[in-house]
């Protein structure tokens, strides 16, 4: 047994392969898991939860399936997929936790996150994650019609770099900075945290301010292959990829 963590899925209907793949991780591996934890950006985009096409469906069904087998699923929202609200959460059984959480894993304080917040030198995207996330324009948000919203995530979604890989400057700027982890992980107590959202699936070490040593590890995008970290209860961990199909 071993609990696992994932993100930046970027689910879509355009990418079926992807899809095909998490709902094999879903029926197969994770059934096995004490519990998965998936950190943000499952979805490309999620508009409401009132937004129930064919597609979100067999998701949807995927993981109500794995939760109803036993396993227990908690979802951290990311940056594409932060309207995923209550009704989502009662259709598939999943426990939806804050922007950030300390965890005890197999005894070890753990601070999971999506990890957007991480990366200071994105200053654009942080002033347009303050913007859209105030409580009042999400409400108006979410009254729209349904059209409008998908009309209005298609545009956005049009001048992103969602579907492709990301260039070096934009991996560069998107990455977590020294700084911000310090700060989170002194606040949290933690000496461990675990989050996605750089695309870059690494294992840091970082010396914090008390001398403490803590670990950092990076879960990967979904775009080429699957990422996948399995955290054993002896606290082993294994970061590794699974091909598309």
């Amino acid at each position: 047994m071993s609990t696992l963590f994932i993100s930046d899925l970027h689910l879509s209907a355009e990418r079926p392969d992807i899809t095909g793949l998490f709902i094999h991780f879903l029926q197969h591996e994770a059934r096995q898991a004490d519990a998965l934890y998936i950190l943000g950006d499952l979805f490309d985009a999620w508009i409401g939860d009132d937004d129930l096409t064919p597609f979100h469906c067999r998701v949807i069904n995927a993981l109500r399936a794995l939760t109803d087998s036993g396993v227990a699923v908690y979802f951290i929202a990311g940056n594409r997929d932060f309207l995923i609200g209550r009704r989502f959460a009662r259709m598939t059984g999943v426990t939806l936790l804050p922007e950030s959480a300390v965890i005890d894993l197999y005894g070890s304080a753990t601070l999971i996150m999506h990890g957007d917040t991480l990366c200071t030198l994105d200053t654009g995207y942080l002033r347009f994650r303050k913007v859209i996330r105030n409580r009042v324009l999400l409400a108006l948000l979410t009254r729209l019609p349904l059209a409008w919203r998908r009309a209005l995530a298609a545009k956005l979604r049009s001048g992103s770099a969602s579907q492709q890989p990301l260039s070096h400057e934009q991996l560069r700027r998107m990455d977590a900075t020294e700084e911000a982890v310090q700060a989170a992980l002194v606040k949290s107590a933690a000496t461990r945290i675990i989050h996605g959202h750089t695309h870059r699936p690494d294992i840091h070490q970082h010396q914090l301010p008390d001398g403490q040593q803590a670990t950092r590890i990076v879960l990967g995008d979904w775009y080429e292959q699957g990422s996948i970290l399995a955290v054993h209860p002896d606290n082993t961990f294994e970061l590794r990829n699974e091909p598309l199909s």
